[in-house]
């Protein structure tokens, strides 16, 4: 298990240096990415010209995240950071997982907790993360003395590919058989059928609150067990008040705004500003977004890169339109980029109604509704009106408002942050959300509870039968 994380960083850090951008997509096989040499690693991945989906691209790629799912170099290697890191972690709790002794109300017994795995894991990931949220799940289910199938998203199957190689090596070098991590790729009719399976034990399911209700039904029907982390209408929320530290608020914002061209789960939708601060953090963020590197993601200054796909740009464009239409005001951006690939401008609307329709909305892009506010109690309702919630965040220095915005009457979000972004969290802690986010929790704290099957175990060590709740049956 030491040996995976080191095979990860390794593979995902062989760089390419490419002559110069291509100026479109290869209209001959010989200009082919798997014919160029320094992507010889994609025919060891199975890739062949007649493949559907080879690819020349109009931007170069480094490694296999850069290269297929389009996140830029910095935050790919920090996605395969995360898989280590899991890794560390799993390796760790293997020696603590366990259940407590509980005191038997009957003389001479022994009331115990047995945690045992669950079976088969299968694991439905989406296209944003398509290496760590594998990981998440792959590094504690394994832990938990479970096999796992995966299916990744269809679009980036070479990164599962890839991943699913590395894992290979290591189980056939510590004599043990792939099949333990095994691999299926294609689009919603696989899905299905691991929703169907009554040999698939839990489902662990990432993708979209619409595909998620399907899955959920589906697995429901045959009482298995699944977990939903949905993705899409997230909604994410972040309240800067009055006393709120800008130095903190705009950097998190624009972090947390345009990471990942606005594609992660966590990614900050939603942005409200007490009154008496908001033009001023307005005129902070255009700034800070002028400044945004926007290029190649295999670029290692590049912080912004290309949406995953054409429909992603159709989206960001309806999504914009229809803020102009219910009254908000572009006040930066709102465009597609005149470059090669599926580039759009980091996105910033104000002037909508709290209760706008667009912004309850997700469109997976980088678009930031700003809002006013005037009082605590506005902010933290309307946080909560909408359907979603994965993630929140303020920003403040009053201690009281931080103890009541983690309260019962504070945010109703799985992940409840204070003077950080909504986005980048650690492993250590257990992954998801409430309400149509889906109620899944991955990684750390006690998520590990959800790949296993607890028993409650009485034993009777005595020679006397003594009954609970001091019947006699005699």
């Amino acid at each position: 298990m030491w040996r995976l994380p080191r095979a990860l960083c390794v593979h995902a850090a062989k760089t390419c240096k490419l002559p110069g951008p291509w100026s479109r997509p290869a209209a001959f096989m010989s200009t082919l990415l798997i014919n160029q040499p320094q992507y010889a690693w994609l025919k060891e991945l199975g890739l062949r010209e007649e493949n559907e989906g080879v690819y020349n691209g109009s931007w170069g790629g480094r490694g296999e995240v850069s290269l297929e799912m389009g996140k830029v170099l910095v935050e790919g290697v920090g996605e395969v950071q995360e898989y280590v890191d899991i890794c560390d972690y799993a390796v760790g709790l293997s020696r603590m997982l366990g259940g407590p002794i509980l005191p038997s109300e009957r003389p001479g017994h022994a009331l115990i907790e047995q945690w045992n795995p669950v079976g088969l894991v299968g694991i439905i990931t989406a296209f944003n993360f398509p290496v760590a949220v594998y990981g998440w799940n792959n590094a504690i289910a394994m832990i938990c003395g479970n096999v796992c199938l995966w299916k990744g998203a269809p679009t980036t199957s070479l990164i599962s590919v890839a991943v699913t190689k590395i894992i290979a090596k290591v189980l056939e070098d510590n004599k043990l058989p792939g099949a333990i991590c095994s691999l299926t790729c294609g689009g919603a009719d696989i899905g299905t059928a691991m929703a169907k399976d009554e040999r698939v034990n839990l489902l662990s399911f990432t993708g979209s609150t619409q595909v998620g209700k399907q899955v959920a039904l589906m697995v429901q029907e045959r009482f298995g067990k699944c977990w939903l982390s949905n993705e899409d209408f997230n909604s994410l929320k972040y309240g800067a008040f009055e006393d709120a530290d800008l130095s903190l608020v705009v950097p998190s914002a624009l972090f947390a705004a345009v990471g990942t061209a606005g594609q992660r789960c966590t990614t900050a939708r939603r942005l409200f500003v007490h009154e008496s601060i908001h033009d001023e953090v307005v005129n902070r963020l255009k700034k800070a977004y002028a400044q945004v590197r926007v290029g190649n993601p295999w670029d290692p200054n590049v912080l912004y890169g290309p949406l995953h796909t054409k429909q992603a740009v159709s989206m960001f464009l309806g999504a914009v339109e229809e803020a102009k239409k219910e009254g908000g005001t572009v006040v930066f951006g709102g465009k597609v980029m005149d470059r090669p690939g599926n580039y759009v401008e980091p996105t910033i609307v104000t002037g909508l109604a709290h209760d706008a329709s667009i912004a309850h909305t997700e469109t997976f892009a980088p678009i930031l509704y700003v809002f006013k506010f005037k009082n605590e109690e506005e902010v933290f309702a309307w946080n909560n009106e909408v359907k979603q919630g994965l993630s929140s965040s303020i920003f403040t220095k009053d201690l009281g408002r931080i103890f009541r915005w983690l309260g019962p009457k504070g945010s109703d979000c799985g992940i409840v942050n204070v003077n950080i972004p909504t986005s980048g969290a650690e492993i250590g802690g257990a992954f998801g959300g409430e309400k149509h986010t889906g109620g899944g929790r991955e990684s750390g704290s006690d998520a590990w509870k959800q790949y296993m099957r607890r028993s409650t175990c009485t034993i009777n060590y005595s020679k006397d039968l003594p009954l609970a709740q001091g019947i006699k049956f005699q």
